[in-house]
């Protein structure tokens, strides 16, 4: 599957500001000392497991900024799967400057893929059901863009990118406006119209309470139980989005989506996912 990028524009920061911290005050004094600045080398970054490729975009991007001069090839793009032994890139051009680069590269790339497989087992785990798998805002500081663009190159959906993009009413929302009905109301009486609104509930007499008032077109169901959650979405029957959450795994994944739910969001798909093994061969 083919996916639109991000401009590099936007990524250029977050992986500029890697490069910096890597390289430090003096750059590679490792590299400036042992390979003369002529050598010339073919280098390539090779999976040493089954994965869903994530990071490439990423990675060609930390061996351009260090070098421009660079032939960067990528053999297999992000959201592809790749098995052990697979070629992903090739870098051409100085080896000083792939060496500067390497683990910058590298780093972005095996985190990335690690999002990238762990939200393809999830999404795979669900399938048969209508509902769509999407991760949370339980991102690394600073990392959030591409870690979401991980997401989706695993299959899987993105939540809101940021608080600014939707109303997420959560229990402490609720507990400091004065319940579930207070908070409703004052949400209808200051937001934008073009603004969506999610509310979260975890006992089914809230989501009563929820459909009576009105005012919010997503409820997200937060540490049900499969039961309740087959309760909750013939509760609402249609007239809202149900999204489960809340101790969301492998292996209870299916069991959550055979319930109706429309979404089930993990936080885990970012903050729990395993790197995956990469390297850098000359």
């Amino acid at each position: 599957m083919t996916y639109a990028t991000v401009p590099d524009l936007v990524l250029e920061p977050i992986v500029r500001n890697a490069l910096m911290e890597d390289l430090g005050s003096y750059g590679d004094v490792t590299t400036r000392a042992v390979i003369p600045a002529e050598t010339q080398y073919h280098a390539r970054i090779n999976v040493r497991e089954d994965a869903v490729v994530s990071g490439m975009q990423v990675a060609a991007l930390a061996f351009r900024l260090v070098d421009p001069a660079l032939e960067i090839t990528t053999l297999i793009g992000d959201g592809s799967f790749c098995a052990k032994g697979d070629t992903l890139m090739e870098i051409k051009g100085s080896a000083a400057s792939i060496l500067s680069g390497e683990r910058v590269a590298l780093n972005f790339a095996g985190r990335l893929t690690g999002i990238a497989t762990k939200t393809a087992g999830f999404v795979e785990a669900a399938k048969g059901h209508k509902v769509r798998v999407t991760c949370t805002r339980k991102t690394t500081p600073g990392l959030r863009i591409v870690e979401k663009l991980a997401v989706l190159h695993g299959g899987g959906f993105n939540h809101r990118y940021s608080l600014s993009d939707a109303i997420l009413i959560k229990d402490n929302h609720i507990a400091a406006a004065g319940g579930v009905s207070a908070v409703l109301e004052a949400t209808k009486a200051h937001a934008s119209h073009m603004m969506a609104v999610e509310i979260e509930v975890d006992r089914l007499d809230q989501l009563a309470e929820v459909l009576e008032v009105g005012g919010a077109s997503v409820v997200l169901l937060d540490n049900m139980d499969n039961d309740r959650l087959r309760e909750a979405v013939r509760m609402v029957d249609g007239r809202m989005l149900t999204e489960a959450s809340g101790n969301v795994t492998l292996e209870r994944i299916s069991s959550i989506a055979a319930t109706g739910v429309d979404y089930i969001s993990s936080g885990a798909l970012t903050h729990s996912a395993r790197t995956v093994d990469l390297g850098l061969d000359f």
